[in-house]
């Protein structure tokens, strides 16, 4: 049956996915963490004393400090992880429905972060936050976005991928303050083990909200001045995974999706480690680190929710770009607005960066549903979302060159190099044509 306007059960499905999806953005607030995990540094040279790598943490009783290089780790495996356990996550979202895959995902992301708080190691961070996290990060997150979309038109996906996936990046806007509130007032195992009990809470209240159409269910179509740029932008027919998979631009996203996300997991992983360096003159902000991993979350659920919005006007590849380059720009350019200690300009950097990253996330869906529809969009974005996992390279590569450099100033004109050649190849990627059209 067609219907004028989506039914009020659509929204609630958004909404729903939205709550989810503040859970699983735990991740996002890794560098509020890490700030207490890893060695200080030696104020005569500016470089982390790796020589304390395996001692006692005196902050922390029965914790150890590891090095800068041993933190991107839980991080970058939980990344990884998340893109690869997208695809049976997707498979139990077009299978099973979205139910199973959200709640399923939010008791593994809760058991994880329990097991990280109680293990008190680098192990458990590893096993705990690492694995067990981006299994549950993996099948939760490819349940709310495509159960979402199956209720709209292709003229507001963006926005609503945008709402439904801006509860991940909006997750640390109040994860990063809760849990270094946690963390003074009950260390380290309590702020992951308290975090884990209300994230499976959640999840399994708002993954029971999720729910597909009806059999027999037409989304609302487009406006009629509308009609006919979408019908050229958006695939009319839901193309199965075996057919996306022998077209060149599935390959192509998964490229696009990389080269957005690895210049904010870039930014993401060593947000509270930038403010530090960049408010030397400031005390607040030094003590409060975590203040510009809130601020880039509220600006990453933000770029999510307004890149979503006008990709639906200007076109998916118009907002790609848009983003992108200017993105880049700022990229080149961090190194020197952290060294000149503008808290200003650092702040309009990292609003940049997080909008873009944000607007990525929104974008990728969306194309995904315009070139190969939305009944196998489950299991195909899954695919596409490879390139998110693919992303997590930088986070490693910074660490690295912190470890021996002392600073991020190559990490992040690498990073902006890719935005680049990313967004020559989106100029080129169209959707592709079924053999039925």
């Amino acid at each position: 049956m067609a219907v004028d306007k989506a039914p009020a059960k659509a929204w609630r499905v958004v909404f729903a996915g939205t709550a989810i999806n503040l859970c699983l953005g735990v991740l996002y607030a890794w560098s509020v963490w890490k700030k207490s995990l890893v060695v200080p540094v030696n104020k005569a040279t500016g470089l982390p004393m790796l020589e304390l790598v395996g001692t006692p943490n005196p902050a922390f009783p029965g914790w150890e400090y590891i090095s800068n290089s041993m933190a991107a780790t839980p991080f970058s495996l939980c990344v990884i992880i998340f893109a690869i356990m997208m695809i049976p996550g997707g498979r139990i979202q077009d299978k099973l429905g979205p139910k199973v895959g959200a709640i399923t995902g939010g008791l593994f992301l809760a058991l994880g972060c329990i097991l990280a708080g109680i293990s008190k190691s680098y192990a458990g961070l590893v096993i705990g936050f690492g694995i067990m996290g981006g299994i549950g990060m993996g099948i939760g997150y490819a349940a709310p976005t495509p159960a979402a979309l199956k209720w709209f038109g292709p003229h507001q996906r963006g926005l609503v991928a945008g709402l439904v996936v801006s509860g991940y990046g909006g997750a640390a806007l109040y994860i990063s303050p809760l849990a270094r509130l946690l963390i003074n007032t009950t260390g380290l195992t309590g702020s992951f083990v308290l975090l884990g009990l209300w994230f499976g809470l959640v999840c399994i209240i708002a993954g029971a909200l999720l729910a597909w159409p009806e059999p027999g269910y037409v989304p609302p179509a487009p406006p009629p001045e509308k009609a006919a740029a979408m019908a050229k932008a958006s695939t009319a027919i839901d193309w199965n995974l075996s057919e996306a998979l022998k077209t060149w631009q599935i390959y192509a996203l998964i490229f696009l999706f990389m080269g957005t996300t690895q210049s904010g997991l870039l930014i993401i992983a060593n947000a509270a480690t930038i403010l530090k360096k960049a408010a030397k003159g400031s005390e607040f902000l030094v003590a409060n680190a975590w203040i510009l991993a809130s601020y880039g979350g509220l600006v990453n659920a933000c770029g999510r929710i307004g890149t979503g919005k006008y990709s639906d006007i200007i076109g998916r590849d118009n907002a790609y770009t848009l983003n992108c380059l200017v993105s880049a720009a700022c990229l080149f350019v961090l190194p020197w607005i952290i060294a000149s200690q503008s808290l200003v300009l650092l702040f309009i950097a990292v609003f940049i960066a997080y909008w873009q990253y944000g607007g990525g996330l929104a974008l990728m869906p969306s194309y995904t549903a315009d070139f190969f529809g939305t009944k196998n969009l489950g299991v195909n974005y899954s695919i596409v979302f490879l390139g998110w996992g693919l992303g997590f390279w930088t986070t490693k590569l910074g660490g690295w060159i912190e470890d021996i450099t002392g600073s991020l100033t190559y990490a992040f004109w690498i990073a902006a190099v890719i935005l680049i050649i990313s967004v020559l190849l989106s100029r080129v990627t169209k959707r592709p044509m079924h053999v039925t059209e």
